[in-house]
């Protein structure tokens, strides 16, 4: 199949795979387990759809790219901690060479479940590398990562759940999803300093 970078409508079959608003929740399970980073766009959306305004989860909604970068960070600092980086297909491609600081950092309770719906959500929704041939979960295999794990199927969605709370990571739960919109949480707060003390104050118990 021939793709180019300014085709916006090819068809990769993502729409024959699971929505993502009815996986990550399920995936995911109790989110007071974790630490959450989130990156932008519908991981956000994903994550806050949880649990409105959570104040373990820390969302940063614009920042693409950053999010593993920012996980491994957390996870250094808090490492009894689980720590979950929640990403998508597009961030993680921007900012690949994360994958191996986070191998390089030596981060055990440290887990990313990137979504991957083969697009760009937010400015487009163009098709990514992934439509094209890219295997996520082979990267991070390449990069060292220890418990890889690729979901497409509900059956598959207990493990996964089991593989982000594992201690002797770091883990890698690659979700393959449809082009489905994720989730819009109604009262979202976008204002950093608020969401950065609410997150602070759950970390460290105080603001």
């Amino acid at each position: 199949m021939a793709n180019t970078g300014a085709n916006t409508g090819t068809d990769t079959g993502s729409n024959l795979r699971m929505h993502r608003s009815d996986v990550v929740p399920q995936l995911v399970g109790d989110n007071r387990d974790f630490l959450i980073i989130a990156g932008l766009a519908g991981t956000a959306k994903d994550i806050e759809g949880l649990e409105l305004g959570a104040d373990n989860a820390f969302v940063l909604g614009g920042a693409m790219g950053a999010a593993v970068s920012t996980g491994i960070g957390l996870a250094v600092m808090q490492p009894d901690r689980q720590v979950l980086v929640a990403t998508g297909d597009g961030e993680l491609l921007m900012n690949i060479g994360a994958l191996a600081t986070v191998v390089a950092s030596g981060v055990e309770r440290f887990s990313i479940l990137c979504v991957d719906n083969e697009r760009y959500g937010e400015t487009g929704n163009q098709i990514t590398h992934t439509s094209m041939g890219t295997d996520l979960a082979a990267v991070a295999r390449g990069f060292g990562i220890k418990n890889v794990l690729t979901v497409t199927a509900e059956d598959e969605i207990p493990a996964a759940n089991a593989m982000l709370r594992r201690a002797d990571g770091p883990n890698f739960v690659h979700l393959k999803v449809n082009d489905g919109p994720p989730t819009r949480p109604p009262g979202r707060s976008w204002d950093a300093v608020e969401r950065k003390l609410a997150f602070r104050k759950a970390l460290l118990g105080h603001s």
